[in-house]
Order: C-alpha cells, then sequence, then structure tokens
C-alpha cells in the first residue's frame, strides 16, 4: 500500500490555492517599510526610522480571538475574526505607546478550504489597514486527526516601536488624572466561552432577532473588535506628556485591565451611571442569569479602551477623538487608595448603576 501525504490528510493543492486566494488581499495591508512580497522563508521590515528615537524599543504581542472562531463557523463567516485579530494584538502594543509596525498570522486547521482561509485572511487584511499595520507573513497549518475537517483556531503576533522616553504606563498615572472611555463595538473577542454557555444551555438561535435587536444574535455577535491604535497614536502625538497611560479592556473586563496601569497607593474609580451597557450584554446577562460581578470581569461591558490623562485635557481628548469620529467621554478618575494590596499594584472599581437603556 502506498502512503501519500494526500492520504495522510494534507491538501498541498488546496493549500496554494489558498495562497492564491489571498493574494489580492495582501495589498491591502502594507507600509512603504516592508521589503519584498509575502511568500519569502522571513517578512522584511526596514526599521531605519527608528534611528530618530533616542532609545527605540520593540514592543510584541500575540493573541488570539478565542472561542468565537465557534460563532463564526456556525454562520459561515470568516472574515470579522480576521478584524479580531489584528485588534486583539495591535491594540496590547498601543497600550505601551508604541506605534504597531507589522504582524503576522497563524491558521491551524483540520482541513484546509481555500474559500475560508482567504476569507479570514481578508479579514486580517482590512484589519492591518485599519491599524496602519503591515502583514508580512502568515503560516496555514493543516492538522488531520488533531482537528476534526471543519474545526480550526486563529492566532497572531504584531510588532511595534515606541522610544523610551515615550513609554506610557502607571509610572506616569497620577492622583486626580481622568479616565477617558472610547466605546466597544460589541463584546469583541473575550468571553465567548460564557456566550456560547448562554446559546447552549438557553437553546438560543443564532439567526433570530431578539427584541430591540436591529440585526440577527449571530450578526450582533459577530461584529469585529474594534481597533483604536490610530486613535490612541492620535492622542499621543495630540496629549504629549498629558496622556498618562492607556488600557485594553479584554478578558477580565475593566477593573482588572485597568489595574494592570495604576500605580501603588492610587485607585481608578469607574461611575457607571455614564454609559448604559450593550443591548446584547444586557441580553445575555438576563436571559443567562449572569451576575453582575462575573459579567463584569467576563465581558468589556461597553468600553473597549480608556486613556488616564492629566485633567485638563480632557476636553481636548473628547474633541480629537470625536474629529476623528470616535466618540468617548470622562468615566472615572484616578484617586488616592488609603489601604493597600497584597499584589503591591494599585487597584481600579466600578461604582454607582449603569445608564438605562
Amino acid at each position: 500500500m502506498t502512503s501519500t501525504y494526500s492520504a495522510a490528510g494534507v491538501d498541498i493543492d488546496a493549500g496554494d490555492l489558498a495562497v492564491q486566494l489571498m493574494k489580492e488581499h495582501l495589498k491591502k495591508a502594507r507600509r512603504p517599510e516592508v521589503v519584498g512580497d509575502i511568500g519569502g522563508f522571513a517578512g522584511l521590515f526596514d526599521v531605519s526610522a527608528l534611528k530618530k528615537f533616542n532609545r527605540p524599543l520593540l514592543a510584541t504581542s500575540t493573541d488570539g480571538v478565542g472561542t468565537k472562531t465557534e460563532i463564526a463557523r456556525q454562520l459561515g463567516k470568516y472574515d470579522t475574526i480576521g478584524e479580531d485579530l489584528v485588534a486583539m494584538v495591535v491594540d496590547d502594543l498601543v497600550v505601551c505607546g508604541a506605534e504597531p509596525l507589522f504582524m503576522t498570522d497563524y491558521i491551524a486547521v483540520g482541513k484546509v478550504f481555500p474559500e475560508r482561509i482567504a476569507e479570514i485572511v481578508s479579514g486580517i487584511a482590512r484589519g492591518c489597514a485599519k491599524a496602519g499595520t503591515a502583514l508580512v507573513g502568515g503560516e496555514t497549518a493543516e492538522h488531520p486527526g488533531l482537528l476534526a475537517e471543519d474545526e480550526f483556531d486563529i492566532a497572531g503576533a504584531a510588532t511595534g516601536a515606541v522610544d523610551y522616553e515615550n513609554l506610557l504606563g502607571a509610572e506616569k498615572v497620577k492622583a486626580g488624572d481622568v479616565i477617558i472611555a472610547m466605546p466597544a463595538s460589541g463584546i469583541h473577542a473575550n468571553g465567548f466561552s460564557l456566550v456560547r454557555h448562554i446559546l447552549k444551555t438557553k437553546n438560543l438561535n443564532l439567526n433570530n432577532t431578539p427584541q430591540n435587536f436591529a440585526k440577527t444574535l449571530g450578526e450582533v455577535l459577530l461584529t469585529p473588535t474594534e481597533i483604536y491604535s490610530l486613535d490612541c497614536l492620535a492622542l499621543i502625538n495630540g496629549l504629549k506628556k498629558d496622556l498618562h497611560a492607556f488600557t485594553h479592556i479584554t478578558g477580565g473586563g475593566i477593573a482588572d485591565n485597568t489595574a494592570r496601569v495604576i500605580p501603588a497607593g492610587l485607585k481608578a474609580v469607574y461611575d457607571r451611571s455614564t454609559w448604559a451597557l450593550p443591548l446584547e450584554m444586557l441580553y445575555l446577562a438576563q436571559i443567562g442569569g449572569v451576575p453582575e460581578d462575573d459579567m463584569e470581569r467576563t465581558w468589556n461591558c461597553g468600553i473597549g479602551m480608556a486613556a488616564i490623562l492629566a485633567p485638563e485635557s480632557a476636553d481636548l481628548a473628547i474633541r480629537s477623538l470625536a474629529a476623528r469620529g470616535m466618540k468617548a467621554w470622562v468615566a472615572g478618575v484616578i484617586k488616592t487608595e488609603l489601604t493597600g494590596n497584597s499584589a503591591g499594584t494599585g487597584s481600579a472599581a466600578l461604582e454607582a448603576t449603569y445608564q438605562p437603556r
């Protein structure tokens, strides 16, 4: 009996077709610093522009989109999770003040379906264009026997650059600083295990349109994650030293992610009354019986990114973001915390009650 790669479940021809189908999309995700075309053994990026920095630092981030891929699989729509992937990696970079420069992706599949791969990559390319980031390479790995034919997962890694003297973070946050919130576009790409648990236990149909929804439940859940990197870079350039930190609201929710950029002795306090819970989160929490504290440690609850800055620059920040089409508002303040915590860091909390819808 002859043993071949195809008999083992790997289809080289399908992989080659997937590459051909994605090439047109990749043209959207370039920067002038990219050297050569995708398809080589490594992606090349000219970093000579970093000479302008006094002490250039490279920043790197790796992430995925979790089990949101299962919602995409059930609905047969794959491009939006590509945008999710870009958002998850580049917006972690910009938190420290870094400009995202380039990224790579990794797609693991049980079986290569060329059109599906191309659709995912089209979303990645679209997301890179929104973020001003280059897609310089990627890998599609076929794993027969490890993944079922219809199963897949995606991940990505991005690299950015920042001058050491312009690093943002807890060291710059002060008592009296204000928190400027930027709204989430939806659940984004965290907490989908809870979403899927509610869908299953409550027998919810993704193709149904719940009351007060403008789209089907599935369409709402697949709304791509907002990409904030260019908005954040605009704030960095506009506010200069008055901008102290960003926090990307991902897994762990608002309080846990904000506490990561708060120094010991300080506490970030959000005022829930300044915004309303997104409709889909309110719907899922009510129908699934999700306690508020659990919801707030699982979903973003309506805030995708927050900037911490000097109070005298709050109006300028909000106006600058509005001019870019990004709504923003003062959602909280940094206070002195009289009692420390065992971690030796600052803390964060949410107070008051969400606005009614």
